[in-house]
């Protein structure tokens, strides 16, 4: 079967790349399936993307609220019509299962209808003062072109919830899609066409950090960058931008779950694996600590390893898998080269093996793992691994618990399993984490609720998702008017 070659989408134009030049996306669960062809673009075409979002700012700012709403609710159309079939492609990408691709469009296109309804109601306001021949008020207008910069874990609905914002308050995009899932940005982009949004309003490009990152992030015409991935990666955008330049980064993540003395332990163990486990340990808000209270520590661990064992390993396109496989080659060697520190470091009591065999040896297969006798200092117990590996460790009570869990140079998203109050109010009190869950699991966050982290897992600016998220995205002008 000849592999499809998809384009760039520059100024309403599908093109090739400048140079010629493609890459291939391959099926993490058999690397023998190649999913698509994609444009290994040049700074040239970085430009030319950057030049069409600059020429359609001005129409599309003055373009009529209502009008760039219906653009987002009939892409949202165009995504719940085309879910099922988007959902696979996602699988086939990416690694995980069809059912959780198919809801990720499902949540994109959710994302659109908020913003496009929040969007008509974001605005200035009106200012009291004394003088009765004035009055004051400020308005929110948009910035330019912004850069969306997004990862291949969640390559539809983090997209969205930063395109959506951007599109609805007047702004430009170039949109550069990680090339580990190139296609599902590619279908976030087709939706908005199908829409009817103007050309050059959203530019699609594709290929490496290392040839397009620099013009889409360092140049005069870019007036924000939306980017979600390694806290490194960030760190180097932070160094380089303009000082006129907004940065918006969510970043790496090392969230642990406490588990107290009280806690229901089989919703703790099923808190854990969903945090830890689902979506092969990919996500930046996954449970990779569980900090368990010592009297409940051996319950606790020997439910957790029982519940992790039977835990179903396979393609994500085969019904009934718990786990996929990781992402992409370089992922698997980096969890590889991580499970061998744990075992140096500490105990590992079930999984960390390399899968073989049908249907196995044409993936990315890790086994789950979990480590039981992880002390702060471990690399394990500090450094993201982004995998399905989870370090247990022990605390003597609330007080240690809190200190060890807020022990990170992160603070993206914290849990805690309590069935007591005053361990509750504490938790959310005192955890240093922009997302604290209570009897819930570290993943997930609703579409009209904040998003980020403390720390080093965010800039520490504006949050995404959520009517704030229209935030970043406009600049607040006002207004003194004399009557």
């Amino acid at each position: 079967m000849q592999t499809e070659e998809f384009l760039n989408h520059i100024d309403g134009q599908w093109l090739k790349c400048r140079g010629a030049r493609t890459f291939d996306n391959t099926n993490p669960a058999n690397t023998d399936d190649t999913v698509g062809r994609f444009q290994a673009s040049t700074a040239i075409d970085a430009e030319d993307a950057v030049n069409a979002a600059t020429a359609a700012f001005e129409t599309w700012r003055k373009t009529p609220v209502s009008q760039r709403a219906k653009v987002l609710n009939k892409a949202a159309d165009y995504l719940e019509a085309n879910a099922q079939r988007f959902g696979e492609e996602l699988s086939r990408e990416e690694g995980k299962p069809v059912a959780q691709g198919k809801d990720e469009f499902l949540r994109a296109a959710q994302t659109f209808r908020f913003y496009a309804t929040e969007g008509q109601t974001f605005g200035g306001e009106t200012y009291v003062q004394d003088d009765a021949d004035m009055m004051v008020y400020s308005q929110r207008e948009p910035l330019g072109v912004v850069s969306v910069i997004s990862p291949w874990n969640f390559p539809a609905s983090i997209p969205a919830r930063k395109i959506a914002p951007a599109l609805i308050t007047g702004n430009t995009i170039v949109f550069k899609p990680s090339s580990d899932a190139p296609l599902s940005g590619l279908r976030l982009v087709e939706a908005l066409i199908e829409g009817g949004i103007p050309k050059g309003v959203i530019n699609y490009i594709t290929g490496r950090a290392g040839d397009v990152g620099p013009i889409i992030t360092t140049s005069k015409s870019i007036r924000a960058i939306s980017f979600t991935g390694s806290t490194q990666a960030g760190m180097h955008i932070h160094r380089t931008v303009h000082l006129t330049t907004r940065l918006q980064m969510e970043l790496g993540g090392k969230n642990p779950l406490i588990v107290m003395e009280d806690a229901d332990l089989d919703k703790a163990v099923d808190l854990a694996i969903k945090g830890g486990f689902s979506l092969t340990g990919q996500a930046c808000t996954g449970t990779s600590r569980v900090i368990a209270i010592k009297s409940v520590k051996a319950a606790f661990t020997e439910k957790l390893v029982e519940r992790v064992k039977g835990l179903k390993i396979g393609p994500g396109t085969q019904p009934g898998m718990d786990l996929g496989p990781l992402a992409t080659a370089k992922q698997l060697e980096t969890v590889l080269r991580y499970l061998e520190i744990g075992r140096a470091e500490a105990r590992l009591l079930c999984g960390g093996e390399r899968l073989t065999g049908e249907p196995f040896d044409k993936g990315f297969y890790v086994t789950p793992a979990v480590f039981d006798n992880v002390t702060q200092d471990m690399r394990i117990a500090r450094e993201e691994i982004f995998g399905p590996v989870i370090a247990v460790i022990e605390a003597e009570d609330f007080a240690d618990a809190m200190a060890k869990a807020n022990d990170s140079e992160y603070g993206l998203s914290a849990a805690i399993a309590t069935r007591n109050p005053r361990y509750m109010h504490a938790f959310a009190n005192e955890i240093q984490s922009g997302t604290v869950k209570i009897n819930r699991t570290t993943t997930g966050n609703l579409v009209n609720a904040p998003f980020g982290g403390m720390k080093n897992s965010s800039t520490s600016t504006f949050r995404e998702s959520g009517r704030v998220g229209l935030e970043f995205f406009t600049q607040t002008k006002v207004v003194y008017r004399g009557l």
